[in-house]
């Protein structure tokens, strides 16, 4: 398995140090050239969502990236890869738009509204979730399978090939769910 980890702005790092860790070969996608090898799954790291889509337009990437998700590459969305993937987004246009969920981007504040916790997740039990400045889903389509959630939001969602978390798992030293995340 080779995984493409988007590699703009943001947490790109703490997920190729985790993938390291696992002895998981992966690469980091900063230019168009960096797309055209063959991969398995692709992860949005936790971010700048504006930004990044600024930038996945700039440098040409948008487009091959969006038909490849589109066409069932499996994705993995943290924080800010979460309101990538969101086909709607409160206060914010739409990036890639091909999950079935309403995302409200900083939905626990600003930089001091970061937290965390523990929390069920489904199919996994409980596990450690870090929020920093982060969205949660407000609603899903129908086909949209709820994972978790904190106080009444939810924080983790999967349709098809695509998981999302409003949290950061890259950010802990326990990794629950490092066999389901790119499937």
């Amino acid at each position: 398995m080779r995984i493409g980890i988007l590699a703009l702005q943001g947490a790109f790092a703490e997920h190729a140090a985790v993938l390291d860790r696992l002895g998981t070969e992966h690469f980091l996608i900063r230019q168009l050239r960096d797309i055209k090898l063959p991969f398995d799954s692709l992860i949005l790291p936790g971010g700048e969502s504006t930004t990044m889509g600024k930038l996945l337009r700039d440098l040409e990437l948008f487009t091959p990236l969006a038909g490849m998700i589109r066409e069932g590459l499996p994705v993995f969305g943290t924080c800010a890869g979460l309101i990538l993937l969101a086909q709607e987004v409160e206060g914010g246009a739409p990036c890639f738009g091909t999950m079935g969920i309403t995302a409200r981007r900083n939905a626990y504040g600003r930089q001091l509204g970061s937290f965390y916790t523990e929390a069920t997740f489904r199919g996994l039990g409980r596990v450690p979730m870090t929020f920093i400045r982060a969205p949660y889903i407000q609603a899903v389509s129908p086909g949209v399978e709820i994972l978790a959630e904190v106080d009444g939001h939810i924080v983790a969602a999967r349709q098809g090939s695509q998981l999302v978390t409003a949290f950061h798992p890259e950010l802990t030293d326990d990794l629950p769910f490092t066999d389901t995340s790119c499937r």
